[in-house]
């Protein structure tokens, strides 16, 4: 049940994520990050993987790039199901351990892989990477919760 749950509550945690990055992006004009196609390129560059030229491996390491969000998101939220299981952690420390550990999921490998450095971000940069995190957090602890505890 828990790994079920987690993953369902990680899949709810990353559209929470995902509107509130698009809403984001809607009320300031941003352009949305190229980081995870760069980082899909540089994953497929060391695997050896050819994902074409052109235009049509710009649009493969988008949607490869998005689909490695995912996969976090989801992995996340697995990963709290296994280690969660039945224990009932108060919410606000479920939330933030989901917020932290998503988070990390998304930067660690974009630092690991030298495309950004945290040190370097200015506070706009930082809150505009931790509040859909902290919203994942709070989404997905609250769905494992429902899933849960019904």
């Amino acid at each position: 049940m828990g790994l079920t749950a987690g993953i369902f509550a990680g899949a709810a945690g990353t559209t929470a994520l995902d509107a509130v990055t698009y809403l984001d992006m809607a009320v300031r004009g941003r352009p949305a990050s190229e980081l995870p196609a760069r980082a899909a390129g540089e994953l497929a560059d060391r695997a050896g993987a050819d994902l074409g030229s052109g235009e049509a491996a710009a649009s493969r390491r988008e949607g490869v790039g998005a689909l490695l969000g995912y996969a976090a998101g989801l992995g996340v939220g697995a990963l709290y199901g296994l280690l969660a299981g039945d224990r009932r952690l108060p919410l606000p420390v479920a939330a933030l351990g989901l917020s932290v550990a998503a988070m990390a999921a998304g930067d660690a490998p974009l630092t690991a892989l030298r495309l950004t450095d945290p040190r370097d971000w200015d506070m706009t940069s930082w809150m505009s990477d931790a509040v859909p995190h902290l919203v994942y957090g709070l989404t997905a602890a609250v769905v494992y919760r429902r899933l849960t505890r019904p």
